[in-house]
């Protein structure tokens, strides 16, 4: 048995794939483990920053969902320390700049591991997000299947587009991102939150389930995945070779 496995672990693939979730065990350790800031103290923390604060919140953000903190108790803490409007904002930079990421580090680690390994649907599955729209990356981001980091690394390891996943991403992120740093500001000053600034994301979630719907309906009309190698071949005549 420890022969096998080092048998397997010699192989370039299986090596970077064991490092991916070596590296994702250690991150949810981690996050099992760090403390939690004290909310009354998260405004504070914006007039230390200073100038630097933008940067600090994005660049942290972004590292954040990259070592698998659910982004949203990222988007809640944002809008504590910044208010709803910049919070949000400062949240998609964030989510955007980690998505790349994470999409980076699956597709180097284990999209090697993967394409050589799957069969029978799950090829079916690996064709199905190659072929994805903007429209199926807004649809699986919205599914609760797992925190937006562990997502991203997810969709390296596929044959999914970098283009299509970071905008269907960010997209699927912009609802609740305003809302919830709207949550956040109010928790800790609740008298000076102006509750119009969630407007952006009511829009953008009536946009989002419209973009949901539009999808569901295109692949109805197309079948569900795999549907193509279940339709009966129709045999091309033979030729006469004479």
């Amino acid at each position: 048995m420890i022969g096998r496995v080092r048998r397997l672990l010699r192989q370039r693939s299986v090596a970077r794939f064991t490092v991916l979730l070596l590296v994702l065990g250690l991150f949810g350790l981690v996050l099992l483990l760090a403390p939690r800031p004290e909310v009354a103290e998260l405004p504070r923390l914006a007039d230390r920053l200073g100038r630097l604060a933008p940067v600090a919140a994005i660049g942290g953000g972004a590292l954040l969902l990259v070592a698998l903190v659910p982004r949203t108790a990222i988007t809640v803490v944002w809008g504590a320390i910044f208010g709803p409007l910049l919070g949000a904002g400062y949240t998609l930079a964030a989510a955007l700049i980690a998505a790349l990421t994470g999409f980076a580090v699956g597709r180097l680690l284990g999209r090697e591991f993967v394409a050589e390994r799957v069969r029978g649907r799950l090829a079916r599955l690996d064709r199905w997000f190659a072929r994805q729209s903007v429209l199926g990356v807004v649809s699986v981001r919205l599914i609760p299947i797992g925190g937006f980091g562990l997502v991203s690394y997810g969709y390296g390891t596929t044959g999914a587009r970098l283009g299509p996943f970071l905008l269907g991403s960010v997209l699927a992120a912009t609802p609740s991102a305003f809302g919830y740093a709207a949550v956040g500001a109010a928790a800790v000053s609740p008298d000076e939150v102006n509750w119009l600034a969630v407007t952006p994301g009511a829009v953008g979630l009536v946009a989002t389930g419209v973009l949901a719907v539009r999808w569901w309906r295109a692949e109805r009309r197309t079948g569900p995945v795999g549907a193509d190698d279940r339709r009966p071949r129709v045999d091309q005549p033979a030729t006469n070779p004479e």
